[in-house]
């Protein structure tokens, strides 16, 4: 998991630098169709059959167009603003999560989480700073990439053993091909070799950091490894150091921990009561 959270932001990375000479659309579109690629062989390895229509299609579809939303925005973001900061807002998506899953899931809320729902949407404004002479509209992007990641996040647990992990990935990638490829076309500009290049790289790191998360999740539960995503903060912080020499200033780092702090807390208080109701249905627990 911590090495998938150190590739995931090297794709940041070239889609940042990208967007200085073609449309975030294009850029998108080329990241899905080079995560297609290079699953392919994966897929193969594995006699994995993916070219049957998927197994509850509408959902497969769905989860698609949230990551497909999730990722333009996050690249509209990035594009005029650092990647740390732009991820740190990426991070609501947890607490989202426990606003709405409990409505459409049927998934519990109570009262801490309430809290801590509420602590993390206060460090979302000391991240943003909405009226410091800085502010860029732009990085509300990343609130939407946040928003989109969450319902991604929630699809994905209604898909969770319709298919195998890999093929719903490569369903994914195709689903954004699909989405994107009626708009790509006005804002196309031909990529020279070196853009090529850095495309085809975006979807090798995006297929080698989701490879990586699905092997950690054959080891631990979603609930245990979802603290080590704010790791991706970290080291989408140390790229931007050496590549554009930014470093976050205070009120980003006041507002990463008050935002993580809240989803982990989030996270963990999800796998206490899944563990409780666990063993309750084990008998082990009795409701009185």
């Amino acid at each position: 998991m911590m090495l998938a959270m150190v590739l995931v932001p090297i794709l940041d990375l070239f889609a940042k630098l990208l967007s200085a000479d073609y449309a975030v659309i294009e850029i998108t579109w080329a990241r899905f169709v080079f995560h297609g690629l290079w699953l392919l062989p994966l897929l193969t390895w594995k006699g994995i059959v993916w070219w049957k229509l998927p197994q509850q299609p509408v959902y497969q579809l769905m989860r698609s167009l949230m990551l497909t939303a999730t990722t333009v925005s996050f690249f509209f973001a990035i594009k005029d603003n650092p990647i740390p900061t732009a991820l740190t807002l990426l991070f609501i998506s947890p607490l989202i999560v426990a606003v709405v899953a409990p409505l459409w899931l049927g998934e519990t809320f109570d009262t801490l989480r309430g809290v801590a729902v509420v602590c993390g949407f206060l460090g979302v404004v000391v991240v943003l700073r909405p009226n410091a002479d800085d502010f860029s509209p732009s990085i509300l992007w990343a609130l939407v990439a946040g928003v989109g990641y969450a319902f991604y996040i929630m699809f994905t647990r209604k898909l969770s053993s319709s298919s195998p992990p890999l093929l719903t990935l490569f369903y994914t990638a195709v689903g954004g091909v699909l989405v994107l490829t009626p708009f790509v076309g006005p804002v196309w500009i031909t990529p020279d070799v070196k853009g090529l290049v850095m495309m085809a790289s975006m979807g090798l790191f995006a297929a080698l950091g989701h490879f990586f998360i699905i092997m950690a999740c054959e080891y631990a539960t979603a609930s245990q490894l979802s603290p080590f995503n704010y790791f991706e903060i970290v080291a989408a912080t140390v790229i931007s150091y050496f590549v554009f020499d930014f470093f976050p200033d205070i009120y980003v780092w006041v507002g990463i921990a008050i935002i993580c702090s809240s989803g982990a807390y989030v996270s963990w208080r999800e796998l206490q009561l899944s563990k409780r109701a666990r063993a309750v249905a084990d008998g082990r627990i009795e409701i009185l």
